[in-house]
């Protein structure tokens, strides 16, 4: 027996007692794993897309997408960036493509669109809510592929309780969605290059809703200042936001910063996390 063979045989013991308990020496939770499912009439919101991590069987990738249920409709907000990845963990969370009714895309970056034509290969039974000024080639792309384009340019209500914030920002043109619940708005941000604060304020506003119950999706501040982080987590408390769950774009100091200010209305947020509603 040479060498390697002597390595291998007194290395399966460990590999498999690795494999069975994590490298801390507890229980593995890869082995028992069982995602967190909402069922379709549960009002809830699903993170199909995100590079933080939360479920560990859930494959991460820079960009996002969240799915909400339990509504008089099923949104589908943003498709990610890549659409094998999307698909894939909508299967593993249970979330099934011909469920969705409608889409929401809250701007161009190809990590907030990139799923979109495998989506739709699946489901073009669909109406695509998106920014008036998206490329006339892209809204192409999604008529041909079978579903409906609704461009949006104001704030308007796309069903009972559901409404977007109409696109906004001087640069980057993107939108919101706002949810009416009965404790407050749950608003869902794409990468909020508009301003994370300016969303708010523009939900609020249109509804007429004066209490949010939780802002989740990317806040775009990675990389900013400690100060203006702060500043801006006090902002959302003078805004009466009662729950936060930054992710995506958010930034690491921004997720610290905001679990500082919120504590227990904090939420730890990534793909295969599911935020019911009240």
């Amino acid at each position: 027996m040479d060498l390697s063979t002597i390595y291998i045989s007194a290395a399966v013991p460990f590999l498999l007692l690795w494999t069975a308990f994590g490298a801390d020496g507890s229980a593995s939770s890869v082995a028992s794993y069982q995602p967190d499912v909402a069922k379709q009439d549960e009002a809830a919101v699903t993170i199909l897309y995100d590079n933080n991590r939360f479920g560990p069987r859930l494959k991460t990738a820079w960009g996002f997408s969240c799915v909400v249920r339990g509504l008089e409709k099923t949104i589908l907000f943003d498709t990610g960036g890549d659409g094998n990845t999307l698909l894939g963990n909508m299967s593993q969370l249970g979330v099934k493509p011909d469920e969705i009714d409608i889409v929401v895309l809250s701007h161009i970056h190809g990590d907030h669109t990139g799923g979109i034509e495998a989506f739709l290969y699946k489901n073009r039974r669909v109406v695509v809510y998106l920014p008036a000024s998206f490329p006339g080639n892209f809204k192409k792309t999604v008529t041909l592929l079978g579903a409906r384009v609704e461009e949006v340019l104001g704030a308007k209500e796309i069903f009972s309780g559901a409404y977007t914030t109409g696109e906004l920002g001087d640069g980057i043109k993107e939108q919101a969605l706002a949810l009416k619940t009965k404790e407050g708005l749950v608003i869902i941000t794409g990468c909020a290059h508009p301003g994370v604060v300016s969303m708010v304020r523009k939900a609020r506003e249109m509804t007429g809703e004066n209490t949010v119950w939780l802002v989740v999706g990317g806040f775009h501040l990675g990389g900013e200042p400690p100060s203006r982080i702060k500043s801006i987590a006090k902002e959302f408390r003078l805004l009466s936001v009662q729950k936060v769950a930054p992710c995506h774009c958010s930034g690491d100091g921004t997720r610290r910063l905001f679990k500082e200010e919120y504590g227990l209305d904090y939420i730890e947020c990534g793909v295969g996390r599911v935020i019911r509603f009240p």
